[in-house]
């Protein structure tokens, strides 16, 4: 079976604030660490009333000092938002503290409005347009010390300088992430769950494509998916209409705290309403074990995905908890963990 891991966007509800979703993220974190989960990613966001964590690196310090295996990383750091020897010291410190456990995962995207991006760039030294791919290789410079001769970087050390950077893994919606990735030999992880082109494009394109190189000498693509299990279809049904609700007002650009199921079931959808969260429902995989584990494989396997990682944002963290429970069980972990 597929290894497992958990991407949180450390959710608020209309019955959680901020302050209590992120220490659900840290409660969440032990839990599956316990389970047999080998990541755990965490989301950086600006601006929205829907997730509380805009600091992944922060959040990624509190997790694995909490965790004893499980793997934990950014999902990613939005890098156009930071200096790339910011992030570069941040996430050696990380690793130094927990070698071994820390992975960097990248994004392109602000993971906010305009307004917002601005503001956190404003005092940056900024590009015009796309500056994504200089800011990903001045970060590798601060690894591999490859800066040119003369060049004022060379008097600059990224500290801890005895510590290496974590494994770096490009995130993606798309197929230039995929086909970045594979020219400049990292792990790829692709966002299924909110991405509108073909998964099963972007993952192969990149295992065809892949170059291997002193990041990585072999592939590893995550495949990232949104899944509500329960114990029956039809009480995995009832969790998932928050997540509906949400979506659709999300199409609407509010962005508002994920509702309760009694608000999200007792909303007046229009016919045309109706269509859209059918529409959405192509990137959610929602029932009981048997039912998502008949969904999910036929991805899994036209993708090609090393791995899967998982993200269920529902509106009471205990049934969030209880879906990564009858998901480790589906797919053997705890079998694993006693082999």
């Amino acid at each position: 079976m597929i290894p497992l891991s958990v991407l949180d966007l450390s959710v608020v509800t209309t019955g959680t604030r901020p302050a209590a979703a992120l220490r659900n993220s840290i409660d969440l974190a032990r839990h599956v660490d316990g389970l047999g989960y080998v990541r755990y990613w965490l989301a950086e966001h600006h601006n929205l009333a829907s997730v509380a964590s805009p600091a992944p690196d922060l959040m990624i310090g509190q997790i694995a000092a909490v965790t004893q295996n499980i793997r934990v990383g950014s999902g990613g750091v939005m890098l156009p938002n930071h200096a790339p020897l910011v992030v570069a010291e941040r996430f050696k410190m990380l690793e130094a503290l927990f070698p071994g456990r820390i992975d960097l995962g990248l994004g392109r995207a602000p993971g906010t409005d305009g307004a917002t991006a601005y503001a956190l760039r404003s005092r940056l030294d900024r590009r015009e347009g796309d500056d994504f791919l200089e800011r990903l290789h001045e970060l590798t410079l601060w690894e591999t010390r490859d800066f040119p001769a003369g060049h004022p970087y060379n008097n600059v050390v990224a500290m801890p300088d005895d510590s290496p950077l974590p494994p770096i893994w490009l995130l993606g919606s798309s197929d230039y992430s995929s086909e970045l990735a594979a020219q400049v030999g990292m792990g790829f992880a692709f966002a299924h769950h909110f991405a509108m082109h073909d998964a099963i494009d972007a993952m192969t394109t990149y295992k065809k494509h892949f170059k291997p190189s002193g990041w990585r000498q072999t592939p590893h693509s995550i495949l990232a998916v949104a899944v509500v299990a329960a114990e029956t279809d039809a009480e995995a049904e009832k969790l998932a209409s928050s997540m509906d609700l949400n979506r659709l007002r999300r199409d609407r650009g509010q962005f508002l705290p994920l509702p309760s199921v009694e608000e999200a079931l007792a909303y007046p959808y229009t016919d045309a309403e109706r269509a859209s969260v059918m529409r959405n429902r192509s990137r959610l995989f929602v029932g009981s074990p048997a039912t998502v584990m008949q969904k999910l494989q036929p991805m899994i396997a036209a993708s090609q995905a090393d791995e899967l990682m998982v993200i269920t944002a529902v509106y009471d963290h205990e049934a969030r908890k209880k879906s990564y429970d009858l998901l480790a069980d589906a797919f053997g972990l705890a079998k694993k963990a006693a082999a």
